[in-house]
């Protein structure tokens, strides 16, 4: 849908230089698969003739993306929209119209959390990526990560997070929740995910990771003795676990004679570092350190979301790397 551009949205849209906001948002405009999305949340999205007339749903996604992208709260993404013209464009908004507040911002999110779209738009990119054959499903990469989450008691409730719990992680406490992935491992790209608190073992959520179709299967020392469980005995893939730690440095005293098996463990270091791209993705370029909401099932949404960006994200530089 064209629209009509005030005169400063004309003149910034003029100008010369484009900034890196303005480039990646120009390049998840075109290959986002918005019609698809958009039809996994249309029929639950308010119709006009029901009170206040809506926003554009291509508008109201658009903002939740840019959301998830530069890790703004609500107040936050309406002050983006005033303030930034390269954001209000990517919205389809212009200042002589009304822009959405942080309420309307809100109420979108909690329409995704209540009917469980962040997931169903996660499954539909996956599907996108099925079919245009960048998903393979040949060899899946699991691994876990640590997201924290505020330990303060100064709230309404005077408590932490009940659902959130608290691990040991090396030295160190960590309070807070899991992500668990399953990665392509050809590409990198996410194809199954869990949330859970920080204390679940990684071995317990190994088979929600798994599609079925592996060929093999890589993971740390964390999922050792995975092939040995009752629910993972039906997988029939090849299991690569890396050695504990402690194992390792042992090999490393006599280089010589364990020379192939020290090379062996670096060969699955390598291959099973592309599952670490989602996690910096999300983390380090969208800022996701730190758990927004109360909940595993708000901060499950979110994730859904986060990843299911970050699948288009790595699309993109896989096509940029080809150049």
């Amino acid at each position: 849908m064209d629209q009509q551009l005030t005169f400063a949205d004309s003149e910034f849209s003029n100008k010369r230089r484009q900034t890196r906001k303005e480039k990646f948002l120009g390049r998840m405009d075109k290959l986002i698969p918005w019609a698809r999305l958009e039809a996994v949340i249309e029929p639950h999205y308010p119709k006009a003739g029901n009170g206040r007339r809506p926003y554009p749903l291509s508008t109201m996604l658009r903002i939740h993306c840019m959301q998830q992208w530069y890790n703004l709260s609500d107040p936050a993404m309406e002050d983006a929209l005033y303030e930034i013209a390269s954001m209000r464009l990517f919205a389809r908004l212009s200042l002589d119209k009304a822009i959405p507040d942080h309420t309307t911002i809100l109420n979108f999110r909690h329409l995704l959390e209540r009917h469980g779209l962040a997931r169903q738009v996660f499954e539909e990119v996956n599907q996108w990526l099925s079919e245009a054959g960048v998903l393979l499903k040949e060899g899946s990469l699991v691994d876990a990560t640590i997201i924290e989450a505020p330990s303060s008691t100064k709230n309404k409730t005077g408590e932490r997070d009940p659902e959130m719990r608290q691990t040991k992680k090396g030295n160190q406490w960590h309070f807070g929740m899991k992500a668990h992935i399953g990665v392509d491992a050809r590409t990198g790209i996410t194809h199954s995910f869990t949330t859970t608190a920080a204390n679940e073992h990684d071995l317990n959520q190994a088979d929600q990771l798994l599609h079925g179709e592996e060929a093999f299967i890589f993971a740390d020392a964390g999922y050792r003795g995975a092939e040995k469980r009752d629910e993972l005995k039906h997988y029939q893939a090849d299991w690569h676990i890396a050695e504990q730690p402690g194992r390792l440095k042992a090999l490393k005293r006599r280089p010589r004679i364990n020379k192939v098996r020290i090379q062996t463990e670096y060969l699955k270091a390598s291959i099973r570092a592309k599952v670490e791209h989602p996690f910096r993705i999300i983390k380090c370029q969208f800022g996701f350190v730190k758990a927004r909401y109360r909940g595993l099932k708000k901060n499950d949404c979110k994730l859904a979301m986060l990843f299911a960006l970050a699948n288009v994200v790595r699309v993109d530089q896989m096509l940029r790397a080809r150049g």
